[in-house]
C-alpha cells in the first residue's frame, strides 16, 4: 500500500516492521504539467541525468527482503535534486554531465521557493516523521540511501560497482564495505564514483547524522541493475550484505 504526501513523496510499506529505512531520492524521471519538460527531448530525460536507472527497482527489492520501508521520489531530479540543500546549484542544476538543462537555466528565486515548497519539504519531512515515529517506539532505523550511476562520466569509463558512500559517520559503510568485497565478487569501493565532497550525501546528513542513525548511500553502475531481473539478483546479494553489516555493528554494540 503506497501513502503520497503532496504529489512529492510515496512511502511504500511505512509499517514495515524490519530494521532499516530505505530512501530513492532519484527513483522515477517523471515531469508533471505543472513543471513541464524543462525544455528536454525524449532522449535526455531518458537518460541518467534525468534520474538513477534501475535504483528504484533495486530499492523495493531490498525493502521487500528486509522488510523495510521505502521512502521514493515522484518527479525527475531535474526538477528539483532532493539529495541537495535548496541553495545548491546542484539542486535545480543547468547542466548535467554532458546534458544541458534549458528549464533550469535561469531559475528565479520565486520559482525555487515554489519547487522547495512543492518537492524538498514535504520529501524531507515526511522521511523525518516516519524515523521520528520509529524512534518514539524503541527503534533506532538505519538509513540507506540507493543510487545508481552511469558507467560512462564525461567519456570515461568507470570500472568500480558498487559505490559505497559515507558523511559524517563511516561505521556501517565501511561494514557494508568488508561484506560487499567478501560476499559479492563486485568491484566495492568506499567512497567513489562520488563522496560527501561531491555534495552527494546531504539526505543522510540531514536526516541521519542530527539523529545519531547509522546510514550508508550505495551506489550501484547502472548497467548492472538494467531490468528487474537484474535488480532481484543484486538485491539477493545486497540484502545479506546488509544484514551481515547490521549484525556485525550489533556485536560491537554500536547498533540495537
Amino acid at each position: 500500500m503506497e501513502e503520497k504526501t503532496e504529489g512529492a513523496v510515496v512511502i511504500e510499506g511505512r509499517a514495515a516492521p524490519g530494521p532499516f529505512v530505505f530512501v530513492c531520492e532519484h527513483a522515477v524521471n517523471a515531469f508533471p504539467a505543472r513543471w513541464g519538460a524543462l525544455g528536454l527531448d525524449a532522449a535526455t530525460r531518458e537518460s541518467h541525468a534525468a534520474w538513477d536507472p534501475g535504483a528504484l527497482g533495486l530499492a523495493r527489492a531490498l525493502a521487500a527482503r528486509l522488510q523495510s520501508p521505502l521512502v521514493r521520489a515522484t518527479h525527475s531530479r531535474l526538477i528539483y535534486d532532493l539529495n541537495r540543500p535548496p541553495h545548491s546549484k546542484g539542486a535545480m542544476p543547468a547542466r548535467s554531465e554532458i546534458y544541458e538543462i534549458p528549464g533550469n537555466r535561469a531559475v528565479t528565486p520565486e520559482e525555487r521557493l515554489a519547487r522547495t515548497e512543492a518537492l524538498y519539504i514535504p520529501f524531507h519531512a515526511e522521511l523525518r516523521a516516519l524515523l521520528a515515529q520509529k524512534l518514539a517506539r524503541g527503534e533506532r532505523p538505519l538509513l540507506v540511501t540507493v543510487h545508481s550511476f552511469t558507467p560512462v562520466w564525461h567519456g570515461q569509463p568507470r570500472a568500480v560497482e558498487c559505490g559505497i558512500i559515507h558523511d559524517a559517520d563511516p561505521s556501517l559503510a565501511e561494514a557494508v564495505l568488508a561484506e560487499a568485497c567478501g560476499q559479492t565478487g563486485l568491484d566495492s569501493r568506499l567512497n567513489e564514483p562520488y563522496s560527501a565532497a561531491d555534495e552527494v550525501t546531504h539526505t543522510l546528513a540531514l536526516q541521519a547524522t542530527p539523529l545519531g542513525l547509522k546510514n550508508v548511500m550505495l551506489e550501484l553502475r547502472n548497467d548492472l541493475i538494467a531490468d528487474a531481473p537484474a535488480q532481484e539478483a543484486m538485491a539477493d546479494r545486497l540484502s545479506a550484505v546488509l544484514r551481515a553489516a547490521a549484525s556485525a555493528l550489533a556485536q560491537r554494540g554500536e547498533v540495537t
